[in-house]
């Protein structure tokens, strides 16, 4: 059930008065008084990936370690990796959460779900792994990668469930096609995030496997998948916002946002005992509506994440997310989901952009660049080459898939 204001202020009031109490970092920047409105509530310091990287390892903790039952964390590529705990009544949260998400596809104890997140630090599996034993379905916990074997138990364990990224996803519709098994699965819907996706790739997923595809949305910061998800509307990821209160602010100013307007994803996980988190910038791009949503639900929706502040790309003085980037190639009919973007950098200073993408067959690759190339100088502005390539040139990703090779870095 949707929280109304005067018990949203309540417990963001007391979620303050706690990371006051027993987070230094939050205690130097809170205020003392008790917040009014949510307008007052909205005054308050974001905090970032930097912060929790500057209190790296267990400066944002409100529990002492005896207490944390689990850590995960992100990879960490960039820098310290962030840092997420559990207590037993936070995993308690986390599976409430995950057990609704699959829900929401209409998972039951008669599924077999197909568990293809990567198990270990990284939140997406045991993740899920807790939501379907919440379920009560039958869990084959694969985690990524061997995609041979993938195949193999899909068909053989008759699958009708399957979690993993989109980009996997994708390699596995590829693994299908290849064996003509496709007709013997029972596949009928699936759970794919941590990454953002296009419509034009969920409708290359869902033809590819035969499905039902749910998006998916979490943060390591607000403990991992389990923050949003689509109902079978498709029309926006429902925010479960009686664990997370949601804003939407403008990117460059902080200042927030009407719902309906595109702006930054601001989360607070009020709930969570070890690690909660105030007004976390999310870097995520996003539009979150208000408009009641034909399921029923009374949570707010947000549209699928379309970009990132922080993977924005300026090129050329013009701004391009990768997503945008996605879109425009998977409009035209030829091409696949298989892309990569890369960025250089002539000797005149001039930044030069070529994209690099699968065609679905073999066929004119030229006119299938031009009419991409067209497209994006359309819709982006933006003068690029598209260099089309046969099926299976391009490295294919167990996870997390490399869309940006940016050499102006190098």
């Amino acid at each position: 059930m949707a929280v109304g204001q005067a018990e949203a202020i309540g417990q963001l009031n007391a979620l303050c008065e706690r990371l006051r109490e027993r987070v230094p970092f939050y205690g130097e920047r809170l205020p003392e008084r008790t917040l009014r409105t949510l307008d007052e509530f909205g005054e308050l310091p974001f905090t970032t990936k930097a912060d929790f990287r500057d209190n790296y390892p267990f400066g944002l903790f409100t529990v002492p370690l005896e207490r944390v039952m689990r850590l995960h964390m992100s990879s960490g590529t960039t820098g310290k990796p962030v840092i997420t705990g559990y207590t037993k009544h936070d995993l308690d949260l986390w599976g409430e959460c995950m057990e609704r998400v699959l829900r929401s596809g209409d998972v039951s104890e008669q599924d077999i779900l197909q568990n293809a997140y990567g198990y270990g630090l990284f939140t997406g599996g045991l993740g899920f792994h807790i939501g379907a034993e919440r379920v009560g379905c039958t869990v084959i916990p694969t985690s990524a990668g061997v995609t041979q074997r993938q195949v193999m138990l899909m068909r053989d364990m008759g699958t009708t469930v399957l979690t993993c990224t989109p980009s996997y996803a994708l390699v596995l519709a590829e693994a299908l096609a290849k064996e003509e098994t496709r007709v013997k699965l029972k596949l009928r819907c699936g759970f794919f995030g941590a990454e953002p996706w296009s419509e034009g790739m969920r409708r290359q997923i869902e033809y590819g496997l035969g499905l039902e595809a749910f998006d998916i949305y979490g943060l390591t910061e607000l403990g991992g998948p389990g923050v949003a998800v689509e109902c079978h509307e498709h029309d926006g990821l429902h925010i479960y916002e009686d664990h997370f209160h949601v804003e939407v602010i403008d990117p460059d100013t902080g200042e927030p946002r009407r719902w309906g307007e595109e702006g930054e994803l601001v989360l607070t996980s009020f709930r969570r005992e070890a690690t909660p988190v105030l007004r976390y910038r999310t870097r995520d791009r996003t539009v979150v509506t208000d408009e009641p949503c034909k399921c029923g639900s009374p949570f707010k929706r947000m549209r699928k994440i379309h970009g990132r502040t922080d993977d924005m790309l300026l090129v050329r003085g013009e701004n391009i997310f990768p997503s945008q980037v996605e879109s425009l190639l998977l409009a035209v009919d030829g091409l696949s989901g298989n892309y990569q973007i890369v960025i250089d950098r002539e000797a005149k200073h001039l930044d030069t952009i070529q994209v690099l993408v699968e065609a679905l067959a073999h066929g004119d690759h030229d006119a299938l660049g031009r009419s991409a190339e067209d497209k994006i100088k359309e819709n982006i502005g933006l003068t690029c080459q598209v260099t089309v390539l046969a099926p299976d040139t391009l490295p294919r990703s167990e996870g997390k898939a490399r869309r940006v090779i940016d050499k102006r870095e190098i």
